[in-house]
């Protein structure tokens, strides 16, 4: 018996989520990409970020729903957190995009520089 008491059901269930806000983060972040250019030296650290936030994104959904795996509402929880992770992290890839002029906080220049 699955943990859970139900026997299946779970193919309804959406999977994964993070698919779902994909393509929205892939076209910022290669905005991002392409905003800094080539040549520049942020191109490196913004790499290893996006390769961190998977890594983190993985672990912590992996412990966020925990509770539920072995049952067959763990892909839906595992999905809710995969997109919410994600929708974060392109509200922030969009917040670089968006720097006013001026601003110190942001490592990305503004657009049309």
């Amino acid at each position: 018996m699955r943990r859970g008491g139900d026997a299946g059901g779970d193919e309804c269930l959406p999977r994964p989520g993070a698919r779902r806000g994909r393509p929205a983060l892939n076209a910022a972040y290669r905005a991002l990409i392409a905003r800094l250019g080539a040549d520049s030296p942020l191109r490196a650290p913004l790499t290893e970020a996006q390769r961190a936030r998977l890594r983190f994104r993985d672990a912590e959904c992996a412990f966020a729903t925990a509770g539920s795996r072995g049952g067959s509402f763990h892909p839906a929880a595992q999905s809710g957190c995969l997109l919410g992770l994600t929708r974060q992290r392109l509200e922030a890839l969009q917040a670089y995009l968006n720097c006013g002029e001026g601003d110190l906080a942001c490592p990305v220049p503004p657009a049309g520089r």
